[in-house]
């Protein structure tokens, strides 16, 4: 550690002690009409208590390999027929961290959490906060690092970092754009860098500093890369006054997750969360690589969700950009392609092989997987039976794709209209699951969710607030295939039942962390904020 000089924090522009772990928070921050030019040859920044990760003796858990599987449509097709767009699902699935306890080795991290300190955090808003922020400075350990001043998570790193969360007061104006870029230049200007990188954003309110409806300006340059991002952030919006879009907007350009914190009571158990899937990263730069077998095979379309991918113009190979994976964490993407007729003497026919390059946190070394996609060619095929699992998906991705269609109607006021699109998804989801032997978690949950949202699409009163928010969560949650935090699932379900509600895309490692965080609650409770009262219809935002 270095010498206790003051230093002006870079966003209340108090004066900060070195050493200490300063989150980013936003308050008045003068305004700068003209950029101030650099000097000719500035000198390298670098925080004084970024402290050296690198002589850190833990490291990430040694894990086993992924596992890539393909599903066919149908097992089978007459060899004297083609198939336009027959379906085939690559399944890619993360391999599980050695255990879930608070002992075992996990991912190093950096951290730095912008928490909204503006005026509307008073009370039990920003009490709740700083009892999630302490939870989770109690479950981080070296090498991570935490905070804008990056501060090793030892017994000295801990303390520090919880006199900093207790010093937070409210006051002043929500300005997430400058958080986040003072997130930005905080990872930008660090001396030591860990293998996992995150930046977490809770706000209450809506951005009073943003001069038009781009939330995409809110997210730093080096956060909107496709390429070299410094990492994801995840944002998480609570109450029925934050603006859900920002939030939702700002994940979705960094690769992010959104969660909707309705009730503010549980604003622990969401970061517990979020902070049980960082700690397991067990895969980066993961990359799913298709290549098409037989000479009359082309790819017609993939569906990725947010995952970038790409087809060749001939449609002989295609790809889809996948990064990183926490332990156990599935992607599964729907292949199109067209089957030709086969020769007479062909009994099967290689669609695709499919690859997928990764790289290991825990020992960097440079990993593949594979699987080919083989369908029968009989003479004749009768009543085939089609497979489950790319039923399953077909199933999720068109929820995926009404529940954005029916967000497009909401925005224009037509709530009968999006009322009937989510109506027609739920009666599919119900049909799949009647067909489904002992039932499928994944499609239980979509039938939850759209009943749901169904419920708070009624009229505009509902839908600006927490219908706009809740369809927003689901939409992030399914493009990425990650779990955002649910924090009401049925009002009417009792507290077991809730907790007991199907998750889906939730781990072992962030299951185990939640439970963790809910014992802890039930312990040490903190009374809630009652929750905000129905507006009028037509009624001003506060």
């Amino acid at each position: 550690m270095v010498s206790a000089t003051a230093d002006p924090c870079a966003i209340c522009l108090g004066e900060i002690s070195r050493g200490q772990a300063v989150f980013a928070t936003w308050r008045d921050v003068p305004a700068v009409e003209q950029p101030v030019p650099a000097p000719a040859m500035p000198p390298p920044r670098a925080y004084a208590d970024d402290d050296p990760v690198a002589q850190a003796a833990v490291q990430a858990p040694e894990v086993g390999e992924m596992a890539l599987k393909t599903h066919c449509e149908f097992p089978a097709v007459a060899r004297d027929a083609s198939c336009d767009s027959f379906a085939v699902l690559v399944h890619a699935t993360a391999p599980g961290a050695a255990a879930a306890d608070a002992e075992a080795p996990r991912a190093p991290l950096d951290l730095v959490t912008v928490l909204d300190v503006s005026g509307s955090m008073t009370g039990n808003k920003l009490a709740l906060p700083k009892q999630a922020m302490r939870f989770v400075i109690d479950n981080l350990a070296p090498p991570t690092v935490l905070a804008i001043r990056l501060v090793r998570m030892s017994d000295d790193g801990k303390a520090s970092t919880k006199r900093a969360v207790e010093s937070l007061v409210a006051g002043g104006s929500t300005n997430i754009g400058s958080g986040l870029h003072v997130a930005s230049e905080v990872l930008a200007d660090r001396r030591y860098r860990n293998a996992v990188t995150s930046v977490i954003l809770l706000s209450d309110g809506q951005d009073t500093c943003i001069r038009h409806r781009d939330f995409t300006e809110l997210v730093p340059l080096p956060f909107r890369a496709a390429v070299n991002r410094p990492g994801p952030i995840h944002t998480f919006g609570f109450g029925s006054d934050h603006d859900a879009a920002a939030m939702h907007t700002v994940a979705e350009v960094t690769g992010g997750t959104f969660s909707f914190i309705e009730n503010l009571a549980v604003i622990q158990d969401s970061f517990a969360q979020c902070i049980g899937g960082l700690l397991s990263v067990v895969v980066q730069d993961a990359r799913v690589v298709v290549e098409c077998a037989h000479p009359g095979v082309r790819v017609r379309e993939v569906k990725s969700g947010r995952y970038e991918s790409r087809i060749d113009a001939d449609g002989r190979a295609a790809s889809v950009e996948v990064g990183e994976l926490y332990a156990e964490e599935e992607r599964r993407f729907l292949l199109f392609v067209d089957v030709p007729v086969a020769e007479a003497t062909e009994d099967a026919t290689q669609l695709v092989k499919v690859r997928c390059t990764y790289r290991e946190v825990a020992t960097g070394r440079a990993a593949v997987v594979g699987d080919d996609a083989v369908v029968q060619r009989p003479a004749e095929v009768t009543d085939p039976e089609a497979s489950v699992e790319v039923e399953r998906e077909r199933v999720r991705v068109a929820a995926a794709e009404e529940i954005a269609a029916a967000r497009a109607a909401a925005e224009r006021c037509a709530f009968e209209e999006a009322g009937r699109i989510l109506h027609g998804q739920l009666y599919r989801v119900q049909v799949s699951l009647e067909s489904a032997p002992g039932g499928d978690p994944m499609l239980d949950a979509l039938e939850e969710e759209l009943e749901e949202l169904e419920e708070c699409m009624e009229d505009e009163e509902d839908y600006e607030r927490v219908g706009r928010a809740r369809v927003l969560k689901g939409l992030s949650s399914h493009a990425q295939q990650r779990a955002s935090y649910v924090a009401v699932r049925k009002r009417s379900a009792s507290k077991r039942e809730r907790e007991r509600a199907p998750q889906p895309y939730m781990t072992t490692t962030m299951e185990s962390m939640v439970k963790k965080s809910q014992k802890l609650r039930e312990e040490h409770p903190t009374s809630p904020p009652p929750l905000p009262e129905k507006r009028k219809r037509g009624s001003d935002r506060s």
